[in-house]
Protein backbone atom coordinates (compact mmCIF):
# COMPACT_ATOMS: atom_id res chain seq x y z
CA UNK A 1 0.00 0.00 0.00
CA UNK A 2 1.73 3.37 -1.24
CA UNK A 3 2.56 5.94 1.74
CA UNK A 4 0.92 9.32 -0.31
CA UNK A 5 -0.29 9.99 -3.80
CA UNK A 6 -0.76 13.34 -5.52
CA UNK A 7 -3.92 13.37 -7.69
CA UNK A 8 -5.47 16.04 -10.05
CA UNK A 9 -9.06 15.98 -10.49
CA UNK A 10 -11.02 18.38 -13.53
CA UNK A 11 -13.39 21.58 -13.37
CA UNK A 12 -16.37 20.49 -14.88
CA UNK A 13 -19.03 22.24 -16.77
CA UNK A 14 -22.65 21.30 -15.42
CA UNK A 15 -26.08 21.70 -16.83
CA UNK A 16 -24.81 22.37 -20.84
CA UNK A 17 -27.30 24.94 -20.82
CA UNK A 18 -30.46 23.21 -21.32
CA UNK A 19 -29.67 20.31 -18.77
CA UNK A 20 -29.99 21.56 -15.21
CA UNK A 21 -28.92 19.26 -12.60
CA UNK A 22 -28.67 16.10 -15.31
CA UNK A 23 -25.62 16.91 -17.67
CA UNK A 24 -22.15 17.83 -17.20
CA UNK A 25 -19.08 17.39 -18.51
CA UNK A 26 -14.94 17.68 -17.60
CA UNK A 27 -12.22 19.57 -19.03
CA UNK A 28 -8.58 19.29 -19.04
CA UNK A 29 -7.85 23.11 -17.09
CA UNK A 30 -8.24 24.05 -14.88
CA UNK A 31 -8.42 21.63 -11.64
CA UNK A 32 -7.55 20.84 -8.02
CA UNK A 33 -4.81 18.77 -6.59
CA UNK A 34 -4.92 16.67 -3.71
CA UNK A 35 -1.54 15.21 -1.83
CA UNK A 36 -2.77 12.62 0.65
CA UNK A 37 -0.81 10.48 3.10
CA UNK A 38 -1.18 7.88 5.43
CA UNK A 39 -0.54 8.68 9.10
CA UNK A 40 -0.17 6.60 12.17
CA UNK A 41 -2.98 8.01 13.82
CA UNK A 42 -7.03 7.00 12.96
CA UNK A 43 -9.18 9.47 11.59
CA UNK A 44 -8.58 13.00 9.28
CA UNK A 45 -6.47 15.69 9.24
CA UNK A 46 -5.72 18.83 6.88
CA UNK A 47 -2.34 19.86 7.41
CA UNK A 48 -2.12 22.67 3.85
CA UNK A 49 -4.71 24.34 2.10
CA UNK A 50 -3.40 26.85 -0.85
CA UNK A 51 -4.91 29.15 -3.42
CA UNK A 52 -8.06 29.77 -1.28
CA UNK A 53 -7.32 33.29 0.09
CA UNK A 54 -7.92 31.38 3.70
CA UNK A 55 -11.71 30.49 2.89
CA UNK A 56 -11.81 27.14 3.14
CA UNK A 57 -11.81 25.42 6.92
CA UNK A 58 -9.24 23.50 7.91
CA UNK A 59 -11.59 21.67 10.37
CA UNK A 60 -11.97 17.88 9.20
CA UNK A 61 -16.01 17.82 9.94
CA UNK A 62 -16.77 21.35 8.04
CA UNK A 63 -14.51 20.92 4.55
CA UNK A 64 -16.40 19.25 1.60
CA UNK A 65 -12.99 16.83 0.85
CA UNK A 66 -12.56 15.33 4.58
CA UNK A 67 -16.03 14.80 5.01
CA UNK A 68 -16.57 12.91 1.19
CA UNK A 69 -13.52 10.59 2.44
CA UNK A 70 -14.94 9.79 5.87
CA UNK A 71 -18.16 8.78 4.80
CA UNK A 72 -16.40 6.72 2.52
CA UNK A 73 -14.08 5.33 4.77
CA UNK A 74 -16.88 4.21 7.23
CA UNK A 75 -18.55 2.58 3.89
CA UNK A 76 -15.49 0.20 3.75
CA UNK A 77 -15.24 -0.39 7.49
CA UNK A 78 -11.87 1.61 7.61
CA UNK A 79 -11.76 4.17 9.82
CA UNK A 80 -8.89 2.86 11.81
CA UNK A 81 -6.15 4.10 9.10
CA UNK A 82 -5.16 7.77 9.44
CA UNK A 83 -5.02 9.87 6.37
CA UNK A 84 -3.23 13.82 6.37
CA UNK A 85 -4.84 16.36 3.64
CA UNK A 86 -3.14 19.18 1.22
CA UNK A 87 -5.24 21.00 -1.00
CA UNK A 88 -4.15 22.94 -3.18
CA UNK A 89 -6.79 24.85 -5.06
CA UNK A 90 -5.72 25.41 -8.94
CA UNK A 91 -9.26 26.80 -9.72
CA UNK A 92 -11.40 30.07 -8.82
CA UNK A 93 -13.79 29.45 -5.98
CA UNK A 94 -17.07 30.44 -6.73
CA UNK A 95 -16.69 30.28 -10.41
CA UNK A 96 -19.33 27.99 -11.75
CA UNK A 97 -16.84 25.23 -13.03
CA UNK A 98 -17.28 22.64 -9.98
CA UNK A 99 -14.74 23.87 -7.70
CA UNK A 100 -15.63 22.02 -4.70
CA UNK A 101 -16.36 18.95 -6.93
CA UNK A 102 -12.98 19.00 -8.05
CA UNK A 103 -11.40 19.25 -4.91
CA UNK A 104 -14.15 16.57 -2.78
CA UNK A 105 -13.01 14.09 -6.30
CA UNK A 106 -9.37 14.45 -5.95
CA UNK A 107 -9.87 13.69 -2.12
CA UNK A 108 -11.62 10.70 -2.68
CA UNK A 109 -9.68 9.09 -5.84
CA UNK A 110 -6.68 9.74 -3.20
CA UNK A 111 -8.19 7.51 -0.82
CA UNK A 112 -9.21 4.87 -3.34
CA UNK A 113 -5.40 5.14 -4.62
CA UNK A 114 -3.77 4.46 -1.58
CA UNK A 115 -5.98 1.83 -0.08
CA UNK A 116 -5.53 -0.08 -3.33
CA UNK A 117 -9.43 -0.11 -4.21
CA UNK A 118 -9.56 -1.62 -7.73
CA UNK A 119 -14.15 -0.92 -7.66
CA UNK A 120 -15.22 0.99 -10.28
CA UNK A 121 -14.96 5.02 -9.46
CA UNK A 122 -18.99 5.57 -9.83
CA UNK A 123 -18.82 3.97 -6.46
CA UNK A 124 -17.39 6.91 -4.81
CA UNK A 125 -20.22 9.02 -6.49
CA UNK A 126 -22.38 9.16 -4.00
CA UNK A 127 -19.55 10.29 -1.29
CA UNK A 128 -18.87 12.75 -3.77
CA UNK A 129 -22.48 14.47 -3.66
CA UNK A 130 -22.13 14.41 0.29
CA UNK A 131 -19.15 16.94 -0.40
CA UNK A 132 -21.60 18.74 -2.59
CA UNK A 133 -24.35 19.06 -0.43
CA UNK A 134 -22.32 20.26 2.02
CA UNK A 135 -20.66 23.11 -0.11
CA UNK A 136 -23.94 24.25 -1.66
CA UNK A 137 -26.91 22.44 0.17
CA UNK A 138 -27.77 20.28 -2.64
CA UNK A 139 -26.36 17.32 -3.34
CA UNK A 140 -26.75 17.06 -7.23
CA UNK A 141 -23.97 15.25 -9.26
CA UNK A 142 -23.29 16.88 -12.75
CA UNK A 143 -20.26 18.22 -11.20
CA UNK A 144 -19.14 15.62 -9.27
CA UNK A 145 -19.87 12.75 -11.92
CA UNK A 146 -18.27 14.31 -14.71
CA UNK A 147 -15.10 15.11 -12.48
CA UNK A 148 -14.98 11.53 -11.08
CA UNK A 149 -16.02 9.75 -14.60
CA UNK A 150 -14.16 12.01 -16.82
CA UNK A 151 -16.15 13.04 -20.19
CA UNK A 152 -19.90 13.75 -20.64
CA UNK A 153 -22.04 12.35 -18.34
CA UNK A 154 -26.26 12.55 -17.90
CA UNK A 155 -27.56 11.50 -14.43
CA UNK A 156 -30.76 10.01 -15.48
CA UNK A 157 -32.05 9.17 -12.33
CA UNK A 158 -31.03 10.62 -8.25
CA UNK A 159 -33.51 7.95 -6.61
CA UNK A 160 -32.39 5.57 -7.13
CA UNK A 161 -28.62 7.38 -7.98
CA UNK A 162 -28.57 6.09 -12.35
CA UNK A 163 -25.65 7.93 -14.23
CA UNK A 164 -25.03 7.12 -17.99
CA UNK A 165 -21.35 8.34 -20.12
CA UNK A 166 -22.25 10.11 -23.53
CA UNK A 167 -20.09 9.89 -26.42
CA UNK A 168 -19.17 13.38 -28.00
CA UNK A 169 -18.07 14.50 -31.32
CA UNK A 170 -13.69 14.47 -31.26
CA UNK A 171 -12.47 17.59 -32.21
CA UNK A 172 -15.68 19.72 -29.92
CA UNK A 173 -13.39 22.08 -28.01
CA UNK A 174 -14.73 24.25 -24.93
CA UNK A 175 -14.11 27.84 -24.66
CA UNK A 176 -14.75 28.86 -21.22
CA UNK A 177 -14.64 32.85 -19.38
CA UNK A 178 -14.67 33.24 -15.90
CA UNK A 179 -15.42 37.32 -15.11
CA UNK A 180 -14.47 37.95 -11.48
CA UNK A 181 -17.89 38.91 -9.52
CA UNK A 182 -19.14 36.77 -6.83
CA UNK A 183 -22.28 34.61 -8.23
CA UNK A 184 -22.58 32.05 -4.47
CA UNK A 185 -24.42 28.65 -6.19
CA UNK A 186 -26.81 28.62 -3.32
CA UNK A 187 -28.31 31.95 -3.88
CA UNK A 188 -28.01 30.96 -7.80
CA UNK A 189 -29.86 28.42 -6.86
CA UNK A 190 -32.68 30.20 -4.87
CA UNK A 191 -33.84 32.99 -7.89
CA UNK A 192 -35.01 29.59 -9.60
CA UNK A 193 -38.59 29.29 -10.53
CA UNK A 194 -40.25 26.15 -8.35
CA UNK A 195 -43.42 25.83 -10.93
CA UNK A 196 -42.98 26.21 -14.93
CA UNK A 197 -45.52 25.89 -17.53
CA UNK A 198 -46.28 22.83 -19.57
CA UNK A 199 -45.33 24.61 -22.75
CA UNK A 200 -41.95 25.53 -21.24
CA UNK A 201 -41.50 21.89 -19.86
CA UNK A 202 -41.89 20.18 -23.11
CA UNK A 203 -39.49 22.58 -25.32
CA UNK A 204 -37.00 22.22 -22.34
CA UNK A 205 -37.71 18.10 -22.93
CA UNK A 206 -37.20 18.60 -26.60
CA UNK A 207 -33.52 20.62 -26.31
CA UNK A 208 -32.30 17.68 -23.83
CA UNK A 209 -33.50 15.13 -26.09
CA UNK A 210 -31.95 16.33 -29.28
CA UNK A 211 -28.35 17.73 -26.76
CA UNK A 212 -28.13 13.83 -26.09
CA UNK A 213 -29.49 12.92 -30.02
CA UNK A 214 -26.43 15.31 -31.00
CA UNK A 215 -23.85 13.72 -29.06
CA UNK A 216 -24.43 10.02 -30.09
CA UNK A 217 -25.06 10.75 -33.19
CA UNK A 218 -21.59 13.23 -34.02
CA UNK A 219 -24.22 16.19 -34.85
CA UNK A 220 -22.73 19.13 -33.53
CA UNK A 221 -24.91 21.38 -35.67
CA UNK A 222 -28.44 19.64 -34.05
CA UNK A 223 -25.78 20.03 -30.55
CA UNK A 224 -26.08 24.07 -31.06
CA UNK A 225 -29.74 24.24 -32.02
CA UNK A 226 -30.58 22.09 -28.87
CA UNK A 227 -28.37 23.55 -26.44
CA UNK A 228 -31.27 26.83 -25.77
CA UNK A 229 -32.84 27.08 -22.41
CA UNK A 230 -36.08 29.06 -21.23
CA UNK A 231 -36.36 28.08 -17.96
CA UNK A 232 -33.13 28.73 -15.90
CA UNK A 233 -30.43 31.33 -18.00
CA UNK A 234 -33.30 33.83 -17.99
CA UNK A 235 -33.03 34.21 -14.47
CA UNK A 236 -28.96 33.69 -14.03
CA UNK A 237 -28.07 35.79 -16.88
CA UNK A 238 -29.19 38.81 -14.72
CA UNK A 239 -26.52 38.02 -12.58
CA UNK A 240 -23.46 37.63 -14.68
CA UNK A 241 -22.57 41.05 -16.64
CA UNK A 242 -23.00 41.64 -20.42
CA UNK A 243 -24.07 37.94 -20.72
CA UNK A 244 -26.36 38.79 -23.78
CA UNK A 245 -23.49 40.89 -25.27
CA UNK A 246 -21.22 38.20 -24.82
CA UNK A 247 -23.00 35.22 -26.43
CA UNK A 248 -23.63 37.32 -29.39
CA UNK A 249 -19.97 38.15 -29.70
CA UNK A 250 -19.11 34.09 -29.39
CA UNK A 251 -21.57 33.21 -31.97
CA UNK A 252 -20.33 35.71 -34.68
CA UNK A 253 -17.24 34.26 -34.00
CA UNK A 254 -18.58 31.05 -35.24
CA UNK A 255 -19.15 29.16 -31.71
CA UNK A 256 -21.54 26.37 -31.85
CA UNK A 257 -23.69 27.48 -28.73
CA UNK A 258 -22.75 29.47 -26.04
CA UNK A 259 -24.06 29.25 -22.19
CA UNK A 260 -23.84 29.89 -18.81
CA UNK A 261 -21.47 27.26 -16.76
CA UNK A 262 -23.11 25.50 -13.89
CA UNK A 263 -24.51 28.55 -11.54
CA UNK A 264 -21.90 31.19 -13.00
CA UNK A 265 -20.68 33.99 -13.43
CA UNK A 266 -18.56 31.70 -16.03
CA UNK A 267 -19.64 31.29 -19.32
CA UNK A 268 -18.47 28.63 -21.98
CA UNK A 269 -19.27 28.19 -25.43
CA UNK A 270 -18.70 25.20 -27.86
CA UNK A 271 -16.33 25.20 -30.87
CA UNK A 272 -15.72 22.99 -34.14
CA UNK A 273 -11.87 23.69 -33.18
CA UNK A 274 -8.98 25.15 -31.13
CA UNK A 275 -8.26 28.46 -33.02
CA UNK A 276 -12.12 29.47 -32.83
CA UNK A 277 -12.37 29.03 -29.40
CA UNK A 278 -8.67 31.13 -28.33
CA UNK A 279 -10.31 33.64 -30.35
CA UNK A 280 -13.59 33.91 -28.27
CA UNK A 281 -11.57 33.66 -24.65
CA UNK A 282 -9.38 36.26 -26.24
CA UNK A 283 -12.77 38.82 -27.31
CA UNK A 284 -14.86 38.17 -24.29
CA UNK A 285 -11.71 38.67 -22.09
CA UNK A 286 -11.12 42.04 -24.03
CA UNK A 287 -14.24 42.81 -23.50
CA UNK A 288 -14.30 42.65 -20.11
CA UNK A 289 -11.43 44.49 -19.58
CA UNK A 290 -12.97 47.46 -20.91
CA UNK A 291 -15.96 46.90 -18.31
CA UNK A 292 -13.70 46.68 -16.07
CA UNK A 293 -13.82 43.52 -14.61
CA UNK A 294 -10.75 40.95 -14.72
CA UNK A 295 -11.35 37.04 -15.71
CA UNK A 296 -9.88 33.99 -15.72
CA UNK A 297 -10.08 31.99 -19.81
CA UNK A 298 -9.97 28.70 -20.68
CA UNK A 299 -9.09 25.96 -23.69
CA UNK A 300 -10.23 22.84 -23.63
CA UNK A 301 -11.38 19.16 -25.61
CA UNK A 302 -13.36 17.33 -23.51
CA UNK A 303 -11.89 15.45 -20.66
CA UNK A 304 -12.55 11.57 -21.07
CA UNK A 305 -10.30 11.00 -18.24
CA UNK A 306 -11.42 12.31 -15.26
CA UNK A 307 -8.99 12.14 -11.81
CA UNK A 308 -5.14 10.84 -12.56
CA UNK A 309 -2.18 10.60 -10.50
CA UNK A 310 0.48 13.37 -10.96
CA UNK A 311 3.12 12.19 -8.58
Amino acid sequence: MEKSVKIFAPATVANVVCGFDVLGFAVDAPGDEVIMRLTNNPGITISKITGDNGRLPFDPRKNTVSVSVQHYLESIGRTDIGLDIELHKKMPIGSGLGSSSASTVAGLFAAKTLLGDETDAVRLLPFAMKGEEMACGHGHADNVAPALLGGFVLIRSYEPLDVVRLPHPKGLYCAIVFPDVDVPTREARQIIRNKIQMKDAVTQWGNIAGLVSGLFMNDIDLIGRSMKDILVEPVRSMLIPDFYKMREMAMELCAVSFGISGSGPSVFAFTRDEETAHQITQKLQQHLTRLRINSNIYVSEINDKGPKIIG
